[in-house]
């Protein structure tokens, strides 16, 4: 989900407005930015992307987890990266940008979604290291050899703005682990806000599945005054929690990092959630464009 509306603080330009597999999507132009897109399915903000520029994030949840990436190995350092989630590629773009080189798999439920996003807004490609799936996220994690990533992201993958039931489970974690190499990074988008029906659940599975937790977010979302999207970040190793709190603080919106500690504070009391009682995140509220 998108930090904005395109509507809410600059002209829109052209608006492209296709039928995909799972509903409408529209790819509307920044009229002062005509290389910048914003990709709406069914009304939410999923996506932006600057064709000119892929190194731009606007939404802040994205340039949250641009943080962790830029310190998951040394600059320029290419990585394995899978994407869960497809949307319109802004993260893929982002890595393909500031670490050529890098081998990419991006996961797109919505084959005319994919297919959309190729020709409206071409971007890296396979001889840029990037390959386009068409699947279930979670199903596809069985094509892939154990210890094939560097990192997976689980950012872009919604039904109905809802992170679906079967990407926030143990048995899912299990998955994720074995396609991750033995220093790699899971980072997912969470949507939550207080009294917080979901969000433990997930640092509480994420805890149980790894040794290092960390969680970003603004600070209004965690203290529990607004709905919005939190990143959790998870691994076997410890997580570059000092460099992002430096690089989130001098962010546009600034967010906190929450430690190990602090994070699994937040989960203490919740069960770990498997497949037998998995539910979607939370509905967002009316008019939520997230951030």
């Amino acid at each position: 989900m998108g930090s904005r509306a395109p509507q809410d603080d600059r002209r829109a330009g052209a608006v492209v407005r296709a039928e995909v597999d799972h509903g409408v999507a529209e790819l509307v132009q920044d009229a002062a930015r005509p290389s910048s897109w914003t990709l709406l399915l069914d009304g939410t903000a999923q996506s932006h992307v600057d064709l000119d520029a892929p190194e731009h994030l606007e939404f802040e949840y994205v340039r949250r987890i641009g943080h962790l990436v830029d310190l998951a190995a040394p600059p320029a350092v290419p990585l394995r990266v899978l994407h869960l989630g497809g949307g319109a590629w802004t993260l893929a773009r982002y890595v393909a940008a500031t670490r050529p080189g890098s081998a990419q798999t991006v996961v797109e439920l919505d084959a005319e979604l994919a297919a959309l996003v190729a020709h409206r807004l071409p971007g890296p490609g396979v001889a840029d290291g990037l390959a386009v799936v068409t699947g279930e996220a979670r199903a596809t994690l069985g094509r892939f050899a154990p210890g094939s990533f560097d990192v997976v992201v689980v950012v872009d993958v919604f039904a109905g703005a809802r992170t679906p039931a079967q990407v926030t489970t143990a048995e899912f974690l299990t998955a994720v682990r074995r396609v991750l190499a033995p220093t790699g990074m899971h980072v997912a988008n969470l949507g939550d806000g207080a009294p917080w029906p979901f969000l433990p659940g997930q640092i509480a599975t994420a805890g149980a599945a790894f040794a290092e937790l960390a969680l970003v977010a603004a600070p209004d979302v965690l203290h529990g005054r607004r709905f919005g999207n939190l990143v959790l970040a998870a691994s076997d190793r410890e997580l570059p929690v000092p460099g992002v709190t430096r690089r989130a603080a001098g962010d546009p919106f600034p967010a906190r990092v929450l430690d190990d500690a602090d994070t699994r504070a937040l989960g203490r009391g919740a069960g770990v959630v498997t497949d037998a009682y998995a539910v979607p995140s939370p509905r967002p509220p009316e008019g939520f464009w997230g951030q």
